[in-house]
């Protein structure tokens, strides 16, 4: 595989797992297209043409300098200029050298344009019953909250480094959190959790959170009790960029949510789903992550191309779990 196919697969996987239907995606690149051909000659210039075709703006190639073709990749869940210099270091010293450093958090102008995968929030809290019109406006003023909140970033760093570093670099966010976001919710309507303890249970039973949770980082409860009833459960806060609004919790437990399941939440964010009466069950931030790019990684894997895990990727290969089985 060359890296544009890399990251057309890792699209196309990302589509497939969205919680919106396909129809509803090429709805909006149809959008985004037309409003393409609307703009003066200087703004089409400027404008981001990959957006044309990929509804996830916060995964990119970063720099693409050489190796056609990819058979060794160092991958992890931050990448920053240390990992870019280590993987160039090792590829000096190693006689199989790094073909591509693999990210999962923005970087460039992925990380410019992490606030425009948030719209998925709405259309996903819709889906659990929290009126459209009611999500879009709250979801709108978060929105513009991270848009400028990541304004003052220095996007460029990394991908400088890269491109000193001759280091082939592209980072996949959400379509990996679409992954995980599916993955776990697969688990829990298996495993039909009575109890917010029946969900922690559940979640040590994957071998990530289950390594999160002995480095200190692991699935746990930030609201509500263990004996308390699950009720309607969401997986709102796995996907979609970042943390959505805080008012959100209030229209969402008036839509019968019980228990949220999050990657990670603010001080802020907590007071204000507890108010709501809302159980909220942590999984882990970066156990979650790595559950997301494994399944990713996984598919690279089939393909023949070696994984190398660095900056806290928790590494399970569902590949050679399959393959020791059928053995």
């Amino acid at each position: 595989m060359n890296i544009q196919e890399i990251y057309k697969l890792a699209i196309e996987m990302g589509i497939k797992a969205d919680f919106r239907s396909k129809e509803k995606i090429e709805k909006l690149l149809k959008r985004e297209q037309e409003k393409y051909a609307e703009l003066s000659k200087t703004k089409k210039e400027i404008f981001d043409q990959e957006k044309l075709t990929n509804p996830y703006s916060d995964s990119k190639i970063h720099f693409a300098g050489g190796a056609k073709n990819i058979k060794k990749i160092m991958a992890g869940i931050d990448i920053d200029t240390s990992e870019l210099m280590m993987a160039r270091y090792l590829s000096n010293h190693n006689p199989k050298p790094f073909d591509l450093v693999l990210g999962h958090h923005p970087e460039g102008k992925a990380l410019a344009d992490l606030s425009d995968v948030m719209h998925l929030q709405a259309d996903l809290l819709s889906q659990y019953g929290v009126p459209i019109n009611i999500a879009e406006s709250l979801m709108k003023t978060r929105i513009g909250e991270v848009s400028r909140g990541v304004s003052a970033s220095n996007h460029f760093k990394e991908v400088d480094a890269a491109r000193l570093l001759e280091m082939n670099f592209m980072n996949v966010h959400t379509p990996c959190d679409n992954l995980v976001a599916r993955f776990v919710e697969a688990k829990l309507n298996k495993d039909k959790p009575e109890t917010v303890g029946d969900i922690l249970k559940s979640l040590l039973e994957i071998p990530e959170y289950k390594e999160g949770a002995k480095r200190g980082a692991g699935p746990r409860l930030f609201t509500g009790s263990e004996e308390n009833s699950v009720g309607r459960i969401a997986f709102s806060e796995i996907t979609g960029g970042t943390s959505g609004s805080a008012k959100m919790y209030e229209k969402m437990s008036q839509a019968g949510i019980g228990t949220i399941i999050s990657m990670h939440q603010s001080e802020e964010h907590r007071k204000e789903a507890e108010a709501a009466h809302i159980n909220v069950v942590i999984a882990g931030h970066i156990s979650s992550d790595s559950i997301g790019m494994n399944l990713f990684l996984d598919e690279l894997e089939k393909k023949g191309i070696e994984i190398v895990p660095c900056s806290g990727l928790i590494r399970v290969s569902r590949v050679k779990k399959e393959k020791a089985i059928r053995k």
